[in-house]
C-alpha cells in the first residue's frame, strides 16, 4: 500500500472502529432492532473457500457460508451464493485461465437454512461452481474461490440473477478458522475478496475462529459461526451507512472463539502479523510425497516469529475481533530495500 493509501486508511481508522463498536452493541442486544443499519436493497455476492456443500459431519465445508447468508438476508440484503463446488481451502488467489466453468444451482439446501432468503428478490439462490462443461458431480474438479467471484462479477450474476450492473458488495466466508498472520497468504477466503476488488467491487472477508485452548482437534463451534455472521452483517451495514466501501483494500474480519453466551473483549484495528502459524511436512513415498501440516509451536526454530507490535493473531487469541485492511499491492516500501534500490538504479 503506498503512502497516500496508507494515510487514507489511517484517517478512516476511528470511523471504522466506531462501526465495529456499534456492530458489537447491536449484536449484544443493546440497540433496538429498528435503530440498526439496514442492508435493504443491497445486492451481495457471497462466496467462500470451504465450498457450498456443508456435507461433512462437522459442517466445516460450508456452515459459515450458510450462517452468513442467513444473517445478510435477515438484514435486508439480496444474496446470491456462487461458491466453489468442493473445498478449496488454501487456494489463495489462484484462478482458472482457460477451459470451461459450470454454475450449478443447488435445489435442496442444508437443513435449517432453506427459507432464510425466501423473501429476497433472487430467492437466495445458491450455486456451486466446478470446472468443465458439467454437470458437477462428486469427482468433478472445483473452481477456485477467485474463479467464483470473477465469474459472478464477469457475467455469472447477470445470466443467473439478472444483475446487469451488480453486485454492490462481495462477502466471503465465514471461513472455517481464522485468516491471520502467515495464513492470509494462502487463504482462499481472502483471495476471493482480493479478486473482487480487482474487478472493481468492494469486499469484506469474514472468518470464524477455533478454540485456541484446543490444539488436537481444530473445530469451530456452531455459536461462533452464528455470532460471526451476525456481527458481520451489522458491521457491513455500518460501513454502508458511512459510505466506507472501497476497492482500495479488502476488509478482513476475524471473530474470536468464546464460550456460548459470552462476548468478545472488543474490536482491534490490526495489521497482518508476520508470525508463521502452520508448517507443512512432505513425506517421500517413492516419487510421491504425502503433504501434511501442523501448528507451529511457540519459538520453534523453523517457524518465523512475530515482529509487529499489534498483530492480528495475538489480539485474536486474546479475545478481540480483529479488523485488518489487506491491499493487493505487494510492493515492499521500507528501509530494507535501500541497498537493492541503489544496486538497481546505479549498478553498485
Amino acid at each position: 500500500m503506498n503512502r497516500r493509501r496508507t494515510l487514507a486508511v489511517l484517517a478512516a481508522t476511528s470511523t471504522v472502529l466506531l462501526v465495529c463498536t456499534q456492530a458489537q452493541a447491536a449484536q449484544g442486544g443493546s440497540a433496538p432492532a429498528d435503530a440498526r443499519p439496514s442492508l435493504a436493497g443491497m445486492r451481495i455476492l457471497l462466496s467462500n473457500d470451504d465450498s457450498m456443500q456443508m456435507a461433512r459431519p462437522n459442517a466445516s465445508d460450508g456452515k459459515g457460508l450458510y450462517e452468513a447468508r442467513r444473517a445478510l438476508c435477515a438484514a435486508g440484503a439480496d444474496v446470491v451464493v456462487m461458491a466453489p463446488w468442493a473445498n478449496q481451502s488454501g487456494a489463495g488467489t489462484s484462478a482458472t485461465s482457460g477451459g470451461q466453468l459450470t454454475v450449478q444451482r443447488r435445489a435442496a439446501l442444508p437443513a435449517g437454512y432453506g427459507n432464510d432468503c425466501s423473501g429476497a428478490p433472487s430467492g437466495g439462490a445458491v450455486y456451486g461452481v466446478c470446472k468443465g462443461a458439467g454437470p458437477c458431480g462428486p469427482s468433478t474438479p472445483s473452481a477456485t474461490p477467485a474463479d467464483t467471484v470473477r465469474l459472478g462479477v464477469g457475467g455469472g450474476l447477470a445470466a443467473k440473477a439478472g444483475w446487469k450492473d451488480g453486485p454492490d458488495l462481495v462477502v466471503t466466508g465465514s471461513n472455517y478458522g481464522p485468516n491471520v498472520a502467515s495464513v492470509v497468504n494462502e487463504s482462499g477466503t481472502v483471495g476471493a475478496a482480493l479478486a473482487a476488488i480487482d474487478e472493481g467491487v468492494p469486499a469484506v472477508a469474514l472468518n470464524s475462529s477455533y478454540d485456541p485452548a484446543v490444539t488436537d482437534s481444530l473445530e469451530v463451534a456452531d455459536h461462533t459461526y452464528r455470532k460471526t455472521a451476525e456481527y458481520g452483517a451489522e458491521f457491513i451495514a455500518g460501513l454502508r451507512a458511512r459510505d466506507l466501501f472501497t476497492t482500495e483494500y479488502v476488509v478482513n474480519v476475524n471473530y474470536p472463539h468464546h464460550a456460548e453466551g459470552q462476548r468478545p473483549r472488543g474490536t482491534a484495528w490490526t495489521s497482518v502479523g508476520t508470525q508463521k502459524l502452520v508448517k507443512l511436512r512432505y513425506t517421500a513415498q517413492g516419487d510421491t510425497f504425502a503433504v501434511g501440516g501442523e501448528l507451529c509451536a511457540p519459538d520453534a526454530p523453523d517457524c518465523r516469529p512475530e515482529t509487529k507490535r499489534h498483530p492480528d493473531f495475538a489480539l485474536l487469541q486474546r479475545g478481540y475481533v480483529t479488523v485488518t485492511p489487506i491491499s493487493p499491492d505487494r510492493t515492499h516500501d521500507g528501509r530494507e530495500t535501500v541497498g537493492l534500490e541503489r544496486f538497481v538504479r546505479g549498478g553498485r
